[in-house]
């Protein structure tokens, strides 16, 4: 009984810690320390073609070796002797792979991939997490930071 208690507890414990490992943010509206209160560039143009994608950010790891870990506890409270490990190597092997996928589903963001002709003719692509809708013909600023990067708004 005592195992099973320290298993869950182990097992929140870890989702606590993957859901604090959460990837920063890159929408319109977010901005790092280093880019406030910093001068940025202004450029205007309009919104020529619109489109749904998937940002994907890197995976850490954690999720697999976290799900070995938590699956092997919970494993190791099944059955005894030769099952015993049998479980126990089984729940971690599950558990990495549930791990991994929970890890991987909380990498993926919804993104735009928004197409601009900047007023000076230039034409632009620029990819940013969707936190705003922009339909084609929309007037927009398009706004870089001097590390770079660019975010479009409205």
């Amino acid at each position: 009984m005592k195992t099973r208690i320290m298993a869950f507890v182990i097992a929140a414990s870890f989702l606590a810690i993957l859901a604090g490992c959460q990837a920063p943010s890159q929408g319109s509206k977010t901005y790092t320390p280093g880019q406030a209160q910093t001068a940025q560039s202004v450029y205007y143009g309009t919104v020529l073609n619109v489109a749904d994608v998937q940002i994907q950010h890197e995976e850490t790891g954690a999720g697999s070796v976290g799900g070995a870990v938590v699956g092997g506890i919970v494993g190791s409270t099944i059955g005894g002797g030769r099952g015993k490990k049998l479980a126990t190597t089984g729940g971690a092997l599950a558990g990495a792979a549930a791990g991994s996928a929970a890890e991987q589903a909380r990498a993926m963001r919804p993104g735009v991939e928004i197409e601009l002709e900047m007023d000076d003719g230039r034409i632009l692509v620029i990819v940013q997490e969707k936190d705003d809708e922009y339909a084609v013909g929309d007037r927009v600023r398009l706004i870089e930071s001097p590390d770079g990067t660019m975010r479009v708004r409205q």
